[in-house]
């Protein structure tokens, strides 16, 4: 059925006059995609803006030839096509209402870690651009061991903080506009190939997708919605990052920016991120770590005395009943899904039922009843 599922999912995002914000309207009325394919014309009836055409359309057999064409691809390739339904689909991307239908992955990181940083700027790094995202990335390895850095494997900022990141050990995950079947710029093959085993490659675009123009700006929002925060840490006036950026406010994430002197070229653009308060000026990684609070979790204490019948909320209820059936623990991303939370506020409780004693955070973001 799970497979069913991936195949019909991806048929809707070839369908001929679907879209995806129609696709996911289907989707919130239908339940699943196998509903929408097989049963098409009776929702045709049922659904307004579902016109006999658009229905006409969707599972055409030519459609789904090649859907099953590139699922075949991506098993060969040890790619994971990934749906929202998935627990692996990236929680926080799928918060957003122009979440991709569909990720190609390759690769060993978490996309569901907890501390999660998306790092973009300028294609025409400096050298304090450079030196930043040497320094800052070392200095958040040490303040934050489980932490994933994404970016676009563009040139500049973006290339830097992935080999930054695989410098220090920390995984790094490309965001790509194109299919997995390439890698461009084709400079960073290199790059890429190890990021394979530190991290990985993600993308929405299916193999034989050209690294066209519009799509560095749709693989924008992915970098911006997988993320817990996204840095900025150099950009003219006009730039991707800044686009970027503007997602991320859209999506209510945290921004952040580095600062730069008033007459260069390549730090303008987070100089008036800053002015305008669309960015939190930061100068380290701890005024970032800082900023996100995350130094209050690292604070917690080791031995904490668990509260006989500490008071519960309603949702802290529903997570400790589902703890209870799995005595060795659940990932945070199955709690999320299973609880229907948002990752952001289901960090949250769980940092509350660790304070009352009540949990235990394992490595991997797993959490166990104490």
């Amino acid at each position: 059925m799970k497979d069913e599922e991936r195949l019909y999912t991806l048929a809707l995002t070839r369908t001929p006059g679907l879209g995806l914000a129609g696709a996911h309207n289907l989707l919130k009325t239908a339940g699943s995609a196998a509903e929408i394919i097989l049963h098409a014309k009776e929702l045709a009836e049922e659904i307004p803006g579902l016109s006999p055409k658009l229905a006409g359309a969707l599972g055409k057999p030519d459609i789904l030839r090649i859907c099953e064409a590139e699922l075949q691809f991506a098993e060969k390739n040890g790619i994971r096509c990934l749906i929202p339904s998935d627990e692996a689909y990236p929680s926080r991307l799928r918060e957003c209402d122009d979440a991709p239908l569909a990720l190609f992955y390759k690769g060993n990181a978490d996309l569901n870690s907890l501390h999660i940083v998306s790092v973009v700027g300028t294609r025409n790094a400096t050298d304090y651009g450079k030196e930043i995202c040497r320094t800052f990335l070392h200095d958040l390895k040490e303040m934050l061991p489980d932490v994933l850095v994404v970016s676009g494997l563009a040139y500049g900022i973006d290339i830097h903080a992935h080999r930054a990141a695989l410098n220090h050990g920390i995984p790094t995950v490309g965001v790509l506009a194109h299919g997995l079947d390439r890698i461009y710029p084709a400079v960073h093959k290199h790059t890429a190939a190890e990021m394979l085993s530190c991290g990985g490659l993600l993308t929405e675009f299916p193999s034989g997708t050209n690294p066209d123009k519009q799509n560095f700006v749709k693989r924008n929002r992915i970098v911006a919605g997988i993320s817990n925060a996204t840095i900025v840490i150099e950009s003219a006036v006009k730039g991707g990052s800044l686009i970027t950026a503007e997602i991320a406010d859209s999506y209510q994430r945290d921004c952040f920016a580095f600062p730069g002197r008033i007459n260069d070229e390549y730090s303008a653009g987070c100089n008036e991120l800053i002015r305008q308060n669309k960015a939190t000026l930061v100068q380290n990684a701890e005024d970032f770590v800082k900023a996100m609070c995350w130094d209050v979790e690292n604070k917690v204490p080791r031995a904490i005395q668990r509260q006989l019948f500490p008071d519960l909320s309603e949702e802290e209820e529903r997570i400790v009943n589902l703890l209870k059936k799995q005595p060795e623990g659940k990932q945070i991303n199955t709690l999320v899904v299973e609880c229907n939370i948002a990752i952001n506020r289901m960090a949250g409780i769980l940092f509350e039922l660790e304070m009352k004693g009540v949990i235990k955070a394992l490595a991997g973001g797993v959490y166990r009843l104490l």
